[in-house]
């Protein structure tokens, strides 16, 4: 299945993406001002590959004047639900729908890895000021935390991929950085509680799982409930994150 296909596979799960997807934490925007060197209240920041939201929400709660870029029907349909007041245009990372010179700051919140950086990095030089950043980052597990490793690792089997002997979470990340950029990196801890049957529905947004094979997906995930459950007998898991940014001025 090509790369966008996949990418628009979260159109049809977009309430639920929007539902049980984690958000973003206030360190995280603290260190995205940091690293770029500029207050985000008042920035004018183009949020690309935005989705239901989630990150354009946060940024919009930092005063920033934010325009989303989201390319799929399902996940700017919720959007526009979700948030009514903040500006949404229809296209992508490879071909900015946005005036050149017109931004401060781009940001991609678990969106870079969809683009083409032979054509994504043009454009964001092109619409980015004399001066503006770019912002990229993913939120994934905290690779300290066992029972987070040991799902995953089952994750990895289901969906054939290699397991790693030790996870190494800034390899992965610096592995998905475009080259020819001077890139600074904070990674950011936070986490949240949530109930297991929320964690499942959590994990069942991610597209490897949005394509496979419905009926193993759903054996996959019945297993998954009965060992969480073994796991955390009072119904709640703590889901603990590390969110990897890297800010640079192209």
């Amino acid at each position: 299945m090509t790369k966008p296909v996949q990418a628009r596979s979260f159109d049809a799960i977009a309430a639920a993406y929007d539902a049980h997807r984690p958000s973003y934490p206030p360190a995280l925007f603290d260190a995205v001002e940091e690293l770029a060197g500029l207050p985000l209240a008042g920035a004018r920041v183009a949020d690309v590959g935005a989705g239901t939201g989630l990150g354009t929400a946060r940024l919009h709660e930092r005063g920033a004047r934010v325009t989303a870029v989201e390319p799929g029907d399902g996940m700017a349909e919720q959007f526009a639900r979700s948030l009514p007041d903040v500006p949404l245009v229809r296209g992508d990372g490879n071909n900015l729908p946005l005036r050149t010179g017109s931004m401060d700051l781009i940001t991609y919140a678990q969106a870079w890895h969809w683009t083409d950086p032979v054509r994504s990095i043009p454009e964001a030089r092109r619409v980015l000021r004399p001066g503006g950043a770019l912002a990229l980052w993913w939120n994934d597990g905290d690779p300290s935390v066992e029972w987070l490793v040991e799902q995953e690792n089952r994750m990895r089997v289901f969906f054939g991929v290699d397991i790693p002997a030790v996870p190494n979470r800034r390899a992965r990340f610096r592995a998905v950085l475009p080259d020819g950029l001077d890139f600074r990196t904070r990674q950011v801890a936070w986490s949240r509680r949530v109930p297991v049957d929320a964690h499942i529905a959590n994990m069942a947004t991610h597209s490897d799982f949005l394509i496979g094979d419905p009926v193993a997906v759903r054996d996959f995930f019945d297993r998954e409930r009965a060992l969480l459950a073994a796991l955390f007998p009072d119904g709640e898991v703590e889901e603990a994150y590390l969110v990897s940014l890297a800010v640079a001025h192209p």
